[in-house]
């Protein structure tokens, strides 16, 4: 027998959701809740969440952070400030079951406007290497996002935090694009009828966590956006990674200061 293809598969999630669960999350409360712990120091109301050692050591670099790391289910986090305004950098919280249970514990800690930085393949050949993607919605194809989100289609993200990082990329002088991206819990299993049956539906580019995050941040009604820096591209049915590419460091310095400007920014007008 044949393993299903990605539209079987979307079917079968599409069942799972809507009829295998035995009720909708909004119906009943969860038996674990996340709460801060005695001893367990507040977050600020900002927070960058990444995905990756470099740039949580760039933003704690930018960011002037100095204090001891605290952890948050093993991830750590740390205190700053960019332009004024106080932050909170997190990393590294890869995949979207555990980036979700790291965003819950850090809303119960304070958290009200968070900013994902992460790296994503192409799955376009207009979006290369070196360029930025802005979610305008992420696509679940995890196992986490409909735990918290039951309707099926693409997650927005908050409008006015997507807003402020549309200001930013306009000034940025990078190359950038805003569209869907698919969430996937097995990046070794992105296979050629995936990515072909992503770019049928117009999606620009697979990551690992968005779909969950911003179905966490909706359910929690916090503010919750991303931005996507291209570290790969699939788009030809091969895989071509950026491996230290100039436009790829670019662009991802690029990134770094545009997050902390929009942390920054939705801190002031909190």
């Amino acid at each position: 027998m044949e393993a299903p293809g990605p539209q079987e598969i979307w079917r079968l999630e599409g069942s799972l959701t809507r009829s295998s669960m035995p009720s909708l999350p909004e119906d009943q409360p969860a038996l674990i809740q996340p709460t801060r712990e005695p001893g367990e120091k507040p977050v600020t109301s900002a927070v960058i969440l990444t995905f990756t050692q470099p740039d949580y050591r760039d933003l704690c670099r930018l960011a002037q952070v100095h204090e001891v790391p605290r952890q948050v289910w093993g991830c750590a986090y740390r205190p700053g400030s960019w332009k004024g305004s106080s932050l909170t950098v997190v990393a590294p919280a890869l995949g979207a079951p555990y980036a979700a249970m790291v965003l819950e514990k850090l809303i119960a800690l304070g958290a009200r406007q968070v900013l994902a930085l992460g790296w994503c393949g192409s799955l376009s050949p207009q979006v290369r290497i070196g360029h930025l993607i802005l979610p305008s919605g992420a696509i679940p194809g995890d196992g986490t996002s409909p735990h918290y989100c039951r309707e099926p289609g693409e997650i927005p993200p908050h409008r006015d935090l997507y807003n402020l990082l549309v200001a930013g990329l306009r000034d940025a002088g990078i190359p950038w694009h805003t569209g869907p991206v698919w969430s996937t819990d097995a990046f070794y299993r992105e296979t050629p009828s995936l990515v072909q049956s992503c770019q049928a539906r117009g999606i620009l580019g697979l990551e690992l966590e968005l779909a969950a995050l911003f179905a966490v941040g909706r359910y929690r009604q916090v503010a919750m956006a991303g931005l996507l820096v291209v570290s790969d591209e699939l788009f030809a049915l091969q895989w071509h990674p950026a491996r230290g590419s100039e436009p790829f460091r670019q662009a991802r310095n690029a990134a770094l200061r545009l997050v902390l400007d929009a942390a920054a920014a939705g801190e002031r007008d909190a």
